[in-house]
């Protein structure tokens, strides 16, 4: 009895949290010129329209991009970082480790603020470095704290005996420290991408007519009107991150992100 009424609870708890995304694809479905909900009618128009529109379509194609780059940059920098941290000890590691971890804290318009006067002074503004860089910044906590906590002392010593057996450092590397920390280094990837591709408050200081993202872009456009093609936007981004879904989990499997709790 229990055992049902916990497993109602949950899927409750999951249809409430699901409702949002039900409202934005209802309304991106609507005939009406408004956002209505429920619709009234079903087209797929605005859809249409969205993927009519080269600035919509370059605005998906530029966060994806920059998304994709900032996180390939930041899991190589962040997993040499978490290894330092981890395993020496060494002056100003403390410091290094909370400095490094301070996006997380850090509002991110402040940090896009910040950037802007840095990048000024050597020219590196209104760009895509620009924006990869920033992007670097704010995603590069997210796959620390998913990396670090699999650097457990269990691991060094199987490091160790690898190190003993004759293997170089690269290959205690590959075959050895990346296999213990693949769940944290997939889960911290993926918030990494996430982070990145729906940045709004960081990205808005770099971006140009020509180099827009699409949470950006839609920031701007609703200050001046707000239609269904909004929710067709949102609905689309559903769709992508759905596929994306089913596609890690038809390639590396999610219960990846878990094996390090069992």
């Amino acid at each position: 009895m229990v055992s049902v009424l916990v497993r109602i609870v949950s899927f409750a708890a999951l249809a409430y949290l699901a409702l949002p995304l039900v409202v934005l694809v209802g309304a991106s479905l609507t005939t009406t010129s408004f956002l209505a909900f429920p619709p009234q009618g079903v087209t797929l128009a605005w859809y249409g329209k969205m993927l009519g529109d080269p600035s919509y379509v370059s605005a998906f194609l530029i966060s994806t991009l920059l998304a994709v780059a900032a996180t390939i940059v930041a899991v190589l920098l962040a997993v040499p970082a978490a290894i330092a941290i981890a395993r020496y000890r060494f002056t100003g590691r403390g410091l290094l480790s909370e400095t490094l971890m301070s996006p997380l804290i850090l509002p991110h318009v402040v940090l896009g603020a910040a950037l802007l006067q840095c990048g000024s002074a050597i020219g590196l503004v209104r760009s895509f470095p620009a924006l990869l860089v920033g992007h670097v910044v704010i995603i590069m906590p997210f796959v620390m704290r998913a990396v670090l906590p699999q650097l457990s002392d269990e691991q060094r010593s199987l490091e160790e005996a690898s190190a003993d057996l004759g293997a170089r450092p690269l290959t205690t590397f590959f075959l050895v420290t990346l296999p213990q920390i693949r769940s944290g280094l997939v889960s911290g990837a993926i918030f990494a991408f996430i982070a990145s591709w729906i940045n709004v408050e960081l990205s808005i200081f770099n971006t140009t007519a020509e180099l827009t993202t699409i949470p950006v872009k839609l920031f701007n456009y609703v200050q001046y009107t707000i239609d269904p093609t909004i929710a067709a936007v949102s609905g689309l981004t559903i769709i992508v991150a759905a596929v994306v879904i089913v596609v890690l989990d038809l390639t590396i499997g999610l219960d990846v992100l878990s094996e390090h709790r069992r």
